[in-house]
């Protein structure tokens, strides 16, 4: 008998992302994909093993990203998209099953500002954009999510990216506010009517996170995050991707009895 111990050579494969995430097999599309939250979403998404549609307006943005998850080894594709346009919006969901032959589930994460100030300064067309981008636009994405969810997967999830100041008086932004106030009334009506089809709804509202968008007020209005941190218990402002992370765990069937819920990201600054 030979007892000689043997080696074995062979390197035992790792787990992979696919075989092991959050979001294992899932078609996932994202709005508002090349950057802040969307571009942080894309990334943690695909880390977790969905195949992820990114749509934005800036291609050259949506390539970046993509490119970085592909070569991270995900799988990603990304379509040019205004949110303020059905037949665009129904474009780039329709694409999502035309590559990845369903759709389970949907980040509604686009959104757009306006310069901060009292709602008397608030300029009509300011008024008006913000009303086409982050109202009418997560409206007529999740028309669409619904439709494409209900033709191919048959059951899914949506999350739409609110805002902790959708929970209060907002004096320095009231318009962009009062629209994502409004998104959480469409989530919530959303999550009655389709969870007798199993199609779960939720929205997430974080609270200061460093994006793009919220730099650009910190410059027109020094101090502004410092000051939304002191009334925050955390002292901190968010990365994207900790927004991210919630926005993945309620498009993840770890929450599959959670629907119809606004949950607040933010910190503690609403507790």
């Amino acid at each position: 008998m030979d007892n000689t111990p043997t080696t074995d050579t062979s390197t035992p494969s790792a787990p992979t992302a696919a075989a092991s995430g959050l979001l294992t097999d899932k078609v996932v599309f994202i709005t508002g994909a090349g950057r802040g939250i969307g571009a942080a979403a894309a990334r943690l998404f695909a880390r977790e093993g969905a195949r992820v549609l990114l749509a934005a307006r800036t291609e050259a943005q949506l390539k970046a990203v993509t490119e970085e998850i592909r070569a991270a080894g995900g799988t990603a594709d990304h379509v040019v998209c205004d949110l303020a346009d059905a037949a665009g919006v129904r474009a780039a969901v329709d694409r999502a099953v035309d590559l990845y032959g369903r759709l389970d589930a949907a980040f509604n994460n686009a959104a757009t500002n306006v310069p901060p100030g009292p709602l008397d300064q608030v300029q009509e067309a300011d008024f008006d954009h913000l009303y086409a981008v982050n109202l009418k636009g997560p409206w007529l994405a999740m028309a669409a999510e619904v439709a494409a969810i209900r033709a191919t997967a048959g059951t899914g999830a949506i999350v739409n990216n609110s805002s902790v100041g959708s929970l209060m008086g907002n004096p320095e932004l009231p318009a962009y506010g009062a629209m994502k106030r409004a998104v959480n009334s469409l989530t919530e009506s959303a999550a009655v009517t389709y969870g007798p089809e199993g199609i779960r709804v939720n929205a997430i509202a974080p609270g200061t996170t460093l994006t793009e968008m919220v730099r650009a007020w910190n410059e027109s209005s020094p101090g502004i995050v410092e000051r939304l941190n002191a009334h925050t218990p955390l002292r901190r402002a968010a990365d994207p991707d900790e927004i991210a992370q919630a926005a993945a765990w309620l498009l993840s069937d770890r929450s599959s009895y959670v629907t119809g819920t606004v949950l607040r990201v933010d910190g503690g600054m609403r507790a």
